[in-house]
């Protein structure tokens, strides 16, 4: 993923998020309606985690020290593993909460006609914001589908953005379901009813998201596809006999650090080893851009000891 690319998804989902917010509570504060209120608490926390991958992006180019010899690339992956926690508590836990309140303490709705302008509104703008995600996504997302993508990215704001906006319409269709239904019946419960489908949806955004940014968080390893290709041209040169064993990490969206132990041939001097050493990484480098840190260890093989 482009960094810039995905610095621009952020900024449109953060600017049409906040004036969605706005907008909403404004309807909630003049209509009553408890599903405008969740979802102008969506739509808050939505900025909220905007804010917080901006700031995770700016944060995770800071130079190595001492005390973090390898960067702050995961600083992203942190960033990303908030926006799941807020997404859950603030946003999926209090819905949840007002929608079962409504419905124990149901309520008509007053001017009916502004919560369902403000969310027709409100689902122009956030099919905007996704199709702005989507657009700049698109290069990545080829050939696979949206729930693969937002598994398999080791760069995690475009699928935050991705997932916040599909849960953003999905709310608020469920919103406008909700008020409708509560219009048409003269029953303010099914308002409530509306709200905790919000609540539901955004709690289970929140656990998909955890799960994959967690796993970015323990350490990931380089995608089989990139594990194979740096095999094969770690091998590609007629000085390496084979790799003995291998293993990559990601240290940030796009750094990944690869060590391995590989076979020369036993005749070689250490010049010559040296610069079987530095063609390997370039062929490997060559092959895989991401894999920007590099140990290589030489050995004399061992016909006995098996590949690793």
């Amino acid at each position: 993923m482009s960094t810039e690319g995905g610095t621009r998804a952020i900024i449109a989902a953060l600017l049409a998020n906040l004036g969605i917010a706005v907008t909403k509570f404004i309807a909630y504060l003049i209509s009553g309606s408890t599903s405008m209120l969740a979802e102008s608490v969506h739509s808050l926390a939505d900025s909220g985690n905007q804010v917080l991958l901006i700031i995770g992006g700016r944060r995770s180019t800071r130079a190595a020290t001492p005390e973090h010899p390898f960067g702050f690339g995961r600083e992203r992956y942190v960033s990303a593993f908030l926006v799941s926690i807020i997404l859950f508590s603030v946003g999926g836990v209090f819905s949840i909460y007002e929608g079962v309140h409504k419905i124990e303490h149901p309520e008509p709705i007053e001017v009916p006609w502004l919560p369902i302008a403000v969310l027709l509104i409100s689902i122009g703008l956030e099919s905007f914001s996704l199709r702005t995600a989507l657009r700049e996504s698109a290069e990545q997302r080829r050939g696979i589908s949206i729930l693969q993508f937002v598994r398999r990215a080791k760069a995690p704001e475009l699928p935050v953005v991705v997932l916040e906006d599909i849960a953003a319409l999905l709310g608020l269709t469920l919103a406008l379901v909700g008020v409708s239904a509560a219009v048409l019946t003269g029953n303010g419960v099914w308002d409530g009813v509306g709200t905790i489908g919000i609540g539901l949806l955004l709690v289970a955004v929140a656990v998909l998201l955890g799960i994959e940014t967690q796993s970015l968080l323990v350490g990931e390893g380089a995608s089989p596809a990139d594990t194979e290709a740096i095999r094969a041209a770690a091998t590609a040169g007629a000085d390496v006999q084979r790799i003995i064993h291998m293993k990559t990490l990601y240290l940030g969206p796009e750094e990944l650090l690869v060590a391995m132990k590989v076979a020369v041939t036993p005749t070689q001097s250490a010049a010559a080893v040296a610069a079987a050493i530095n063609a390997l990484e370039a062929r490997v480098r060559a092959a895989v851009p991401a894999a920007r840190v590099m140990y290589i260890e030489p050995d004399i093989d061992d016909p006995t000891r098996p590949a690793g």
